[in-house]
């Protein structure tokens, strides 16, 4: 994806489902508006924690800073009386001024994001990842990193890790980080999945998600033993647990398992499998996992020194969930 326009004084909209492309996205805008001018200052706000002195403060001119950039997410959730205020600004912010608006896709805040879209410099796309284009997301993630991976080389890691568009990034960074030569080959993937085909970190969520707290923490001992990289045990909990909340709401809006399927971004096969977990959840859990997963995410990333406990914890707190859940 390339980095999306650099200019202060102007806006950039970031839209779509995929929160791994989102967030790269916003990172690559930051990144290429800190080349433009390196001192400015940066600012990242949850559109939902805004009311009218927090928005103005955010998006003002910096007291120690010639240059701001705002970076404002979950617009789909920004409070109703600051939707004029900030379409005011996008429509004509000062040249000190670079916005940047996330929305995560989907119809809440649809009006809003309908009146931004227009005002933008750029608007870049991060729609869900169909099964299709995961081989061509994979290849694109070699060449950004400066090696390359075949098709078949790509669709064997796809088996080995799932569609998770964060956890596949990973992989080819780890594979590209250990490999001799910059080319990602069929054998070296199945060399480094060998043996952790049951234990996968898949294998690890599905145990944590299904209450098997016990196997759960075996299986990802086990997995951390052979290698496997923590960020794709986080990974892997994001996905099975972003696949469960849009059951929920897919449930509510269709009845056939194809149309589940295509709302959540899954194979149909794997629509019942997902139906079956979900009696065990409700939505109130699903999102305090979420909020787990990213917590364990933040502390195997190097907030914690310990990644591997992080790791258990998260194991722990997802199984919690599950039981509170049936409780209700």
């Amino acid at each position: 994806m390339a980095s999306p326009a650099a200019r202060f004084g102007g806006l950039i909209v970031i839209t779509g489902p995929e929160a791994f492309l989102a967030e790269r996205a916003m990172a690559d805008a930051v990144a290429a508006l800190r080349q433009v001018e390196p001192d400015a200052s940066v600012t990242t706000t949850a559109a939902a924690d805004l009311d009218l002195g927090r928005f103005q403060a955010v998006t003002g001119a910096d007291l120690f800073a010639a240059c701001t950039i705002a970076c404002l997410t979950g617009i789909e959730q920004t409070p109703a009386d600051l939707h004029g205020p900030l379409c005011d600004l996008a429509a004509d912010p000062p040249d000190s001024l670079a916005l940047i608006c996330q929305h995560g896709g989907g119809n809440q805040g649809k009006a809003l994001l309908d009146k931004l879209r227009p005002l933008a410099d750029r608007v870049v796309e991060c729609p869900t990842l169909r099964p299709r284009q995961l081989s061509d997301f994979v290849r694109a993630e070699a060449r950004r990193l400066g090696g390359s991976i075949g098709e078949q080389a790509s669709q064997q890691l796809i088996d080995a890790i799932g569609s998770d568009s964060r956890a596949l990034a990973a992989a080819v960074s780890q594979l590209l980080a250990d490999a001799e030569q910059s080319t990602i080959t069929v054998a070296e993937i199945r060399r480094y999945f060998a043996g952790r085909a049951a234990v996968s970190s898949f294998a690890v969520a599905d145990d944590a998600l299904a209450g098997r707290t016990g196997q759960a923490i075996v299986k990802l001992r086990w997995a951390l033993g052979s290698g496997t990289a923590h960020v794709l045990v986080t990974a892997a909990f994001a996905n099975a647990l972003r696949q469960l909340g849009r059951y929920f709401d897919a449930a509510r809006e269709h009845n056939r398992s194809g149309d589940i399927a295509a709302a959540i971004g899954a194979p149909t096969w794997k629509v019942d499998e997902i139906a079956q977990r979900a009696r065990s959840w409700n939505e109130a859990a699903v999102a305090r996992a979420i909020r787990a997963t990213a917590e364990a995410d933040a502390k195997v990333k190097g907030a914690s020194g310990d990644p591997d406990f992080a790791l258990e914890q998260l194991v722990l707190a997802v199984t919690a969930c599950r039981r509170a859940a049936q409780r209700r």
